[in-house]
């Protein structure tokens, strides 16, 4: 992480990512990996599998694989804006990438749109700029996901909290979009119950803003008095603080699911 905020570079580039749920005995997991220490990109972090869009996922090959209508998807990603064959390639994109990273094929009827996520303006883990749309997916119960030993170096099932609770401790290092994903499926029982509440929701659009205060770096989120958007997108905290070069929410652990 950097000690201070400087100016991301470039336009964000369109990506990717597949959050996995199973139900284990004592309720949601998430499935998550670790990037290779020579990523460029959150080196060494705990993330979803995804990455960035590439040419060949808007090709009508590939876009012909997809098992839905297409014509409707910008509207169920809450971007209307969005041609049918960009919301088309997204998916195939996070497909892609779960079979890449994760060795796990899933159809685009099994994704659920969830959020989208956009790296701030100013950077305080990366000066490369992403726009990254969420997917929710059940983990098919006759495939094994595991890291691919290239991208990611190593893997594993854990509770939402149980995850966070690493995190919090220093034994793994994520970053701000999946400690506030997780700190929202916490909240959750089973991967029925998440993947039925995004289904019935318009997924939200999510750009935080980082300020500095008093010489500590905040990053905040719609609804946050310090925000430009006055809306909430989340449940939990609005903002984020770094705290030993680590991002914690203010009131405490708990507060990212209470």
């Amino acid at each position: 992480m950097q000690d201070t905020l400087e100016p991301a570079t470039g336009a964000p580039r369109d990506a990717a990512t597949v959050v996995l749920l199973r139900d284990a005995h004592h309720g949601l997991e998430v499935f998550l990996m670790k990037r290779s220490g020579l990523s460029d990109t959150f080196c060494e972090a705990y993330v979803f599998p995804g990455g960035k869009l590439d040419a060949q996922d808007s090709s009508p090959e590939a876009l012909q694989t997809l098992d839905i209508p297409t014509a409707t998807l910008p509207l169920q990603m809450n971007e209307a804006e969005l041609s049918p064959t960009m919301a088309a390639s997204l998916l195939v994109a996070a497909l892609r990438e779960l079979t890449e990273e994760a060795g796990i094929r899933l159809p685009a009827s099994a994704l659920v749109p969830w959020s989208r996520w956009i790296t701030p303006r100013m950077a305080a883990l990366s000066k490369k700029r992403f726009d990254t749309r969420f997917f929710l997916a059940l983990s098919p119960s006759d495939q094994v996901a595991s890291h691919d030993n290239f991208e990611t170096t190593a893997s594993i099932w854990l509770s939402p909290k149980d995850a966070l609770q690493r995190y919090y401790r220093g034994e793994i290092d994520m970053a701000p979009p999946q400690i506030m994903s997780l700190g929202h499926l916490a909240r959750y029982r089973s991967a029925a119950e998440a993947l039925q509440a995004a289904s019935q929701q318009r997924p939200p659009c999510i750009c935080p803003e980082n300020f500095s205060e008093q010489d500590v770096v905040v990053l905040c989120y719609p609804g946050d008095p310090r925000h430009s958007v006055p809306e909430r997108a989340l449940p939990g905290p609005t903002r984020l603080v770094v705290r030993n070069k680590r991002f914690v929410p203010v009131d405490g652990l708990e507060s990212l699911w209470a």
